[in-house]
């Protein structure tokens, strides 16, 4: 086994990307030693029963003493609070971190918080399933899956190459971008889809009762994956949709202008327009597909671990 990349790494919240990285960490030997701090004294309770962490007293002045790697997995709304809390009992030189979908936010909210000399770079592991809580994580949810990094145009390079080989021992694939980018990059990828997932849900339950349930009842592949995707913890998607409000807006804008698109295409019969727009959008999932994104097995909703 390679040495660790960090000797403690302090996770603040044992969801499902806070319970993975402990996961990962520790079979991928990332770390030498793991804590866990959540506010939830039930979810404090179920991460000793499950023993994913060294350290789990619920304590954070025990929790983040000798902490080189913090990295907070929370909610996006509570972000700044918990960079409060904790700051008292972050460690010089150590790197500080987030999971957050949403990067211009989280810099805003955490930023102003961060003591001189901890190195604040902001994370984004594209991974996750509609699952949720610490009996979620897994320790290959990052296997194959891209983790990107916003950091600062003044923190420390070596800090940053040493939360990459982190990443990347836990199964990503790194990239860096600008927080600004990022934000409109995932609003396309990740929000919009949510959001639109969310909605036709959305619609299904405005039916009547009946048809509602039929709705459920005879789900093709289509519908399914959308219940999945709505599935998502609503806190966190709340969360996201606030604080990446004008980029989703703006993607949203012009899903709403294609989409009038299609509705003329249907209105008017234009089997060719509708042929050649599907035909394009096909070859992007295609392409998916070839970079690792996804595989093109099939899949009837039976996997034991939706990604």
């Amino acid at each position: 086994m390679a040495d660790a990349i960090f000797n403690r790494v302090a996770l603040i919240g044992a969801g499902l990307i806070g319970s993975s990285i402990a996961r990962a960490a520790r079979e991928f030997g990332a770390a030498r030693e793991i804590a866990i701090l959540d506010a939830s004294a039930a979810v404090m309770a179920r991460v000793r029963e499950i023993g994913v962490a060294d350290e789990a007293s619920g304590d954070p002045a025990v929790a983040l003493k000798g902490a080189d790697l913090v990295v907070i997995c929370t909610p996006v709304g509570v972000c700044g609070t918990v960079a409060h809390s904790i700051a008292p009992h972050l460690e010089a030189g150590a790197v500080l971190s987030d999971v957050g979908s949403v990067k211009t936010a989280v810099v805003a909210r955490i930023a102003p918080h961060v003591p001189q000399g901890v190195h604040f770079i902001p994370a984004h592991p594209i991974a996750g399933t509609e699952f949720s809580g610490p009996d979620a994580g897994f320790a290959t949810l990052f296997q194959n899956r891209w983790c990107i990094l916003t950091p600062p145009e003044d923190v420390d390079s070596a800090a940053v190459e040493k939360l990459q080989a982190f990443w990347t021992r836990l199964g990503a694939k790194v990239e860096t971008m600008s927080a600004d980018h990022h934000d409109k990059v995932l609003a396309l990828t990740s929000h919009l889809p949510h959001l639109i997932a969310y909605n036709i849900v959305g619609t299904a339950d405005d039916f009547g009762e009946q048809t509602r349930s039929e709705v459920i009842k005879f789900s093709a592949s289509g519908f399914r994956d959308f219940t999945r995707i709505a599935a998502s913890d609503p806190t966190m998607w709340r969360d996201i949709f606030l604080n990446n409000r004008e980029a989703v807006l703006e993607m949203l804008g012009r899903f709403n202008e294609d989409l009038s698109a299609l509705q003329r295409m249907i209105r008017r019969g234009d089997g060719q327009g509708l042929f050649d727009f599907f035909t394009r959008t096909r070859a992007i999932r295609r392409s998916i597909i070839e970079q690792g994104q996804d595989t093109a097995a099939p899949d009837f909703g039976r996997r034991g671990k939706a990604t």
